[in-house]
């Protein structure tokens, strides 16, 4: 069963969460201000956060980067009243897996939840906790990346999709895929954000690592 930590200092809202999420089956605690989700987010009691972003004590934009800082993995939904671009681009280039804002309907929000369950399926073994291609590896526990024996540094979003990359090693992966595996939610279909961030990655981890599919998307080259 599930574990799900909520982070919401409105009782109306938690509380509609809650009974929501464990007619489905999953097991619920709340965190009503920063203090407290830092705490038991930090535990390892739980496999997934859903946060708001006006949270007591702390913004959890700031509670956000501690996690990620700290090497925390859980996946992190951002359930907030705040819908500018600025948040949303400030949150998920924070590390979180997916930002939904209020009012909010259920359905898509439990969908949401059931994605990024399914999908983080956390390696069990010393060898599974690194994904190594030619020159570069993947620590991720650590969340660190060499390349040639030499640390480079990552952004939340630049590691995510590197990781799905090395995860599908020769695999033609198309945009909307590397949309939905990294961003997890749609975006314009004109929006050119995949190729920008594939263009990071060649800077950082080398030009010859990934290359484009005219017409398909990328891969990487093993």
């Amino acid at each position: 069963m599930n574990r799900i930590l909520i982070a919401e200092d409105e009782p109306r809202i938690a509380s509609f969460l809650e009974k929501g999420l464990r007619a489905k089956g999953f097991t619920t605690s709340v965190a009503i201000d920063a203090g407290e989700t830092l705490d038991m987010a930090l535990s390892h009691e739980f496999d997934l956060l859903i946060m708001d972003l006006g949270l007591p004590g702390k913004d959890g934009l700031q509670v956000l980067e501690e996690l990620r800082g700290q090497g925390e993995q859980i996946p992190i939904i951002i359930l907030t009243a705040r819908d500018d671009i600025r948040d949303k681009v400030a949150g998920l280039e924070g590390g979180a897996d997916d930002y939904m804002t209020k009012p909010f309907r259920f359905e898509e929000l439990l969908a949401r939840v059931r994605l990024r369950l399914r999908n983080n399926h956390l390696p069990k073994t010393k060898e599974e906790m690194v994904l190594t291609i030619g020159h570069v590896s993947l620590d991720l526990r650590t969340r660190r990346v060499r390349v040639k024996g030499q640390r480079v540094e990552l952004s939340a979003r630049e590691f995510t999709l590197a990781e799905t990359l090395l995860r599908h090693p020769g695999q033609v992966m198309s945009r909307e895929q590397l949309l939905s595996h990294v961003w997890g939610y749609d975006y314009d279909p004109g929006s050119n954000i995949v190729d920008v961030y594939i263009g990071y990655l060649r800077k950082k981890l080398g030009s010859d690592l990934i290359e484009t599919v005219r017409g398909m998307g990328y891969r990487l080259r093993t």
